[in-house]
């Protein structure tokens, strides 16, 4: 196994203070099959999700992997009329919330809550604003914009609650919530990728883990980001495309 190092901020007592620490690089699995210009994943014990955009054939794809062996088990288009760029994505229970938007800032998008067995659409409804991420979080949904410089935070019915600033330059592709926490990843003024860990309902940027590049010099937080307690899974990479799976280094 590979270290990686990586800069770790912790927020204490109103200052963030730098120290040093690691991720271990566990495993790297080729998935099967064209993931076309990648943009969220989620996963549960046996399967990997990916969202992906085909923008030259203006469409998006929600696809599904086997996590052990990347093997390719299906793929649906989600795309709707001039909304073709899903983004990142986000499980819960039995269901998967995406957003499909249009191909530029400040356009529209369509947030779809689909069945993680069937990827039949439950329901959806619309943003005026391209919106480029979600997590689902108890009662709500967290959204970002485009190079997340706004979150959006609707009930289940997608009624909007409040519109808040990013307090953050991360610019966040692949966002989840975890244990209370927001977790965002994405990438910072000069291309430097990072891991932010937000209070919510603050906000406010409590850890961050800076990260390296893969061997073709992509930033590991360039597109998917995944995690389960200690476990980072990153999809940073077009077809053919690689699966990171991290494990975080205890403090």
């Amino acid at each position: 196994m590979r270290k990686v190092r990586i800069a770790l901020l912790i927020f204490l007592g109103g200052v963030i203070a730098a120290a040093q620490s690691g991720m271990t690089l566990v495993r790297t699995t080729t998935l099967q099959g064209n993931t076309h210009h990648v943009q969220g994943i989620e996963f549960d014990e046996r399967r990997l999700w990916v969202t992906s955009v085909d923008r030259a054939d203006r469409k998006g794809y929600l696809q599904e992997f086997t996590l052990s062996t990347g093997e390719h088990v299906r793929t649906t288009a989600v795309e709707s009329g001039d909304r073709f760029h899903p983004g990142g994505l986000a499980a819960d229970l039995a269901s998967l919330w995406l957003p499909v938007a249009e191909y530029r800032r400040e356009s529209s998008s369509l947030i779809q809550k689909r069945n993680t067995r069937t990827f039949e659409l439950e329901f959806q409804f619309e943003v005026a604003d391209h919106i480029g991420c979600i997590a689902a979080a108890p009662g709500v949904l967290i959204g970002a914009n485009w190079d997340s410089r706004t979150f959006y935070i609707w009930d289940r019915t997608g009624r909007l609650i409040r519109k808040v600033p990013n307090p953050t330059p991360n610019a966040y592709q692949d966002l989840k919530f975890v244990d209370g926490v927001l977790v965002g990843a994405g990438l910072l003024p000069g291309k430097v990728g990072a891991i932010d860990w937000l209070e919510y309902p603050s906000l406010r940027l409590l850890r961050r883990l800076t990260t390296g590049e893969t061997t073709r010099a992509v930033p590991y937080t360039n597109e998917g980001m995944a995690i389960r307690g200690d476990r980072v899974l990153l999809l940073p990479e077009d077809a053919p495309s690689r699966l990171f799976e991290f494990r975080i280094d205890p403090r």
